[in-house]
């Protein structure tokens, strides 16, 4: 979010926590310069619902939020501008950012609208928009209900986190200021990439067979999923039927603990439509975004590189953690397959779409049968998750960090992880062989 936003979204926080919430906004909305109809709207989509503007705004904006419903769509245009960011050729800002032709303009009307048939809720067009006219819903108010009860709470990170919120903030430290948020734990996605990268290593062995085999990898991007569905639909088949890490960190936690909530944490407004598609409802509870997050601490005076550490019982492997960055999940994959399938190792050949552009013509060669690759990875943004739109620090300090903390990891290759084996046996997986049996291996898996 801008700035403009930003600000107003801590506001909101604070008037929440202070419980003086409903007199925020109604002064808010009460000074007579602004914008009563954005205003609205944008307080609205600060708060993760969508209420219009009337003079019941504020408890319409209250039963909206206890009555939080996860099945609604995330970007929306929520005012109309003047499009004066136009360029020569005719296309505005949010066009060009919009990596599925999805923003289109009336001509009639002289505006710009989002086509509900094309969008996948990527979110890039957000940030493309120099004006706020565009916004994605946050979730947090609604989850805040939630932390302030005795529920079981759970942040499941992405593996790009770290050094998100300082270079020198550890993920120990990370797991105090979420505790010191409200949540009764923290847990690396990592860990479950893990579980991943065994799942699609013994994919590539079934799948990969002949000169002309490939697999396409389903994990980890929503927007390399969406490509797929809408352009590319004929290579479906070739998809590994994976749910991402995130989805996977959902279903392993609920099915220990069935009455616990999941929260993923992330770079990426386009994992909050992902947690919203027909098949994965349920699994993943609320998605908030780092920048998110970072507002939400400096609201809260909550300085992360000030705690004390919180140990974990269970750590990701270093193959896990580098699935936050461009190439993470083909090296993962790789060095699982050379661990379990030596005799195939030899034939792979991984490659990687690094951004919208890359994925797109990588599977435009690979529709027409020009391309020399059988193990094919994309990340719909420049440097993986890492290079996230709602990421703090760039691409390239966060991918530094990143492998850093992936080389310093206690464990190198997930399968020597005996944290990862024993959760897979309270899930009725005792060996690599389980991980052929359809029934046991199911919690992993989603039809394209």
């Amino acid at each position: 979010m801008n700035n403009k936003h930003g600000t107003l979204f801590k506001n909101l926080i604070k008037a929440y926590y202070d419980d003086n919430f409903e007199d925020t906004v109604t002064s808010l909305l009460s000074n007579k310069d602004v914008d009563k109809e954005y205003l609205s709207k944008a307080i609205s989509f600060l708060c993760g619902v969508d209420v219009d503007y009337d003079d019941n705004f504020v408890q319409n904006l209250r039963k909206a939020i206890a009555n939080y419903e996860i099945r609604h769509k995330i970007v929306h245009k929520v005012k109309e501008c003047s499009m004066d960011c136009m360029d020569d050729s005719g296309k505005t800002m949010c066009q060009k950012s919009c990596p599925f032709d999805a923003v289109l303009v009336d001509k009639n009307a002289n505006r710009t609208y989002i086509s509900l048939d094309r969008c996948t809720d990527c979110g890039f067009c957000v940030d493309g928009c120099p004006t706020g006219s565009i916004l994605d819903k946050v979730e947090f108010i609604p989850l805040l209900d939630l932390l302030n009860k005795e529920n079981l709470v759970i942040a499941a990170v992405a593996p790009s986190i770290i050094g998100q919120f300082g270079e020198n903030v550890n993920i120990n430290q990370l797991r105090s200021a979420f505790k010191s948020l409200g949540f009764t734990d923290m847990v690396e996605v990592a860990f479950f990439a893990d579980m991943l990268t065994i799942k699609e290593a013994i994919e590539f062995d079934h799948l990969v067979n002949e000169v002309d085999d490939f697999m396409i990898t389903s994990c980890c991007c929503p927007m390399w999923i969406g490509m797929l569905k809408k352009l590319f639909h004929e290579l479906l088949p070739h998809v590994s039927p994976s749910v991402s890490p995130m989805v996977a960190a959902g279903k392993v936690l609920k099915a220990l603990n069935p009455n616990c909530k999941v929260v993923f944490i992330g770079p990426c407004i386009a994992k909050k439509s992902e947690a919203k598609e027909k098949d994965l409802i349920g699994i993943i509870d609320y998605v908030l975004t780092y920048q998110e997050v970072k507002d939400i601490f400096d609201s809260l005076g909550i300085h992360p590189e000030e705690l004390e550490e919180d140990f974990a019982t269970e750590y990701a492997s270093r193959e896990g953690r580098l699935y936050g960055r461009t190439g993470g999940v083909s090296i993962a994959v790789t060095e699982a397959i050379k661990n379990l399938f030596p005799d195939k190792s030899k034939f792979l050949k991984a490659i990687q779409g690094n951004g919208i552009k890359e994925c797109r013509e990588i599977l435009t060669k690979l529709k027409d049968g020009n391309i020399d690759a059988n193990f094919i990875e994309g990340m719909g943004c420049v440097g993986g998750c890492v290079g996230g739109p709602k990421a703090i620090i760039p691409s390239q300090e966060g991918r530094k960090l990143l492998d850093s903390f992936a080389d310093n990891s206690e464990i190198s290759v997930s399968l020597d992880s005996h944290w990862m084996k024993n959760i897979l046996k309270k899930l009725d997986m005792n060996s690599m062989e389980d991980f052929k049996d359809e029934d046991k291996v199911k919690i992993f898996l989603r039809e394209f």
